[in-house]
C-alpha cells in the first residue's frame, strides 16, 4: 500500500482523537464547574449554620461563673447554670437590642441569598453575574460585623474578668466567609455553554 493511502485513514482518525479531546475537555469542565457551585453551597450552608450558631448560643461573654449570649446571661450557683436576663445600663440595652437585630438580620439575609443563589442558578439569563445574590450576602457580612463591633466596642469594653466566648469568635469567622461569598457572588457569572 502506497503511503498516499493512508492520508485519508489518518485523517479520519485525527478528526476522532480531536473530538475525543473536546468530549473529554468538555466532560472535565462540567464536572469542574459542578464541584465548584457544591463548593459555593456547601461554604455558603457552613456560613448560615455558624451565624445561627453565633447568635443562639450562650457563649458571647464568659468568666468563670457567668456566661452571657445576645438573649439572657447564665450564672452558676451551687454547680448549677441558672438563666437571668441581662444586667445592663439603658444606654447598653440599647446597643444590645442593636446587636441582637444586625444578628438577626445577618442571618435572614445569609439564608435568602442561598435561596435566590439556587434561583437564579436556573432563571438568570447565560453569561450574567449573580449580582443580586452577591448583595443580599454582603448585607449578611455587614449586619454581622456590625453586631460584632458594637459588642465588641459597646457592652464589654470595660470588663477586666472574663474573655470572648467561642459564639463571639463563631461571628467573626462567619464574617470572612461571608464577605468571600459576597465577593464570589460578585465575580462569578453563568456560564455560556
Amino acid at each position: 500500500m502506497a503511503c498516499g493511502a493512508w492520508y485519508p485513514v489518518l485523517g479520519e482518525v485525527m478528526k476522532c482523537v480531536m473530538n475525543l479531546r473536546q468530549a473529554i475537555q468538555s466532560t472535565i469542565s462540567q464536572k469542574a464547574t459542578m464541584l465548584m457551585l457544591a463548593g459555593i453551597v456547601v461554604v455558603h450552608i457552613t456560613t448560615i449554620i455558624l451565624l445561627l450558631v453565633a447568635t443562639i448560643d450562650n457563649a458571647w461573654w464568659v468568666t468563670n461563673t457567668v456566661s452571657t449570649d445576645l438573649w439572657g446571661r447564665w450564672e452558676l450557683a451551687n454547680s448549677i447554670w441558672h438563666y437571668t436576663n441581662m444586667k445592663v445600663s439603658n444606654e447598653a440595652a440599647e446597643y444590645l437590642q442593636t446587636v441582637q437585630a444586625t444578628s438577626v438580620l445577618a442571618c435572614v439575609f445569609a439564608i435568602l441569598a442561598l435561596f435566590v443563589f439556587v434561583a437564579q442558578l436556573f432563571t438568570l439569563p447565560k453569561g450574567q453575574r449573580f449580582t443580586f445574590t452577591g448583595i443580599l450576602q454582603l448585607i449578611a457580612c455587614l449586619c454581622i460585623m456590625i453586631a460584632a463591633s458594637i459588642y465588641t466596642a459597646e457592652l464589654h469594653a470595660k470588663d477586666m474578668e472574663g474573655w470572648y466566648g467561642h459564639s463571639y469568635i463563631l461571628a467573626w469567622i462567619s464574617f470572612v466567609l461571608a464577605l468571600l461569598l459576597a465577593i464570589t457572588y460578585l465575580i462569578l457569572r453563568k456560564k455560556n455553554e
